[in-house]
């Protein structure tokens, strides 16, 4: 896989996975105090989605400066 083909994917997952997080978080914000423990686990698992967009986003920048750019 080139240098340009890990980057498109690298961006593809990126945007998905913020969209995922996004909806993620607006559905922990519509729930309104219901189940507790359904809400913490489902932030715990956006806080997560961020960990790994953060490493996405690493990746992106080491990727953009092998292109030069």
């Amino acid at each position: 896989m080139s240098t340009r083909d890990e980057l498109r994917q690298v961006e593809e997952d990126l945007a998905k996975l913020k969209a995922a997080n996004r909806e993620l978080r607006a559905q922990v914000g519509e729930m309104g105090a219901t189940d507790l423990v359904e809400r913490s686990s489902m932030i715990q698992m956006a806080d997560e989605q961020d960990v790994v967009i953060g490493d996405l986003e690493r990746r992106r920048e080491d990727l953009l400066q092998r292109l030069g750019g």
